[in-house]
């Protein structure tokens, strides 16, 4: 097992993410999903996340991602939902029609940690969800 490490201290933390878009209207295709993917990827840096699965179905996203132990993941996330709501509603005007107001994620989202199954069955579960 590879763990991480900082100045002082190992660490391994997986923490698998669910967002849900608001009144889970379906509206995330591929192209969304690729938007939203690279931008948690871009904000993860200034919060030492970083992606390691995703996938989509019309109307939630499935993360799966590593954290250092000084990760805010509480205030990643939000950050995160805010700034993804407003550039996906600006650069996708497609999602006004079914999301009318200024939200795009629902106020809730459920965070697990990993620690109970392998990895690699998250991956792949989280590889096997999506549109059906």
């Amino acid at each position: 097992m590879k763990l991480d490490n900082n100045n002082h201290s190992l660490f391994l933390l997986y923490y698998y993410l669910v967002l849900v878009v608001k009144y889970r209207r379906q509206v995330i295709d591929d192209t969304i999903s690729d938007y939203a993917k690279d931008m948690f990827v871009r904000l993860g840096k200034n919060y030492n996340i970083s992606l390691v699965e995703w996938n989509h179905d019309m109307d939630h996203v499935h993360i799966l991602f590593k954290a250092h132990p000084n990760s805010e993941l509480s205030k990643f996330i939000n950050a995160y939902k805010s700034a993804s709501s407003r550039l996906i509603k600006k650069h996708f005007p497609q999602v006004k029609r079914k999301l009318w107001k200024e939200y795009f994620w629902s106020r809730s989202f459920c965070l697990l940690t990993t620690g109970g199954a392998p990895i690699e069955v998250i991956k792949e579960y989280i590889e096997n969800q999506g549109m059906k």
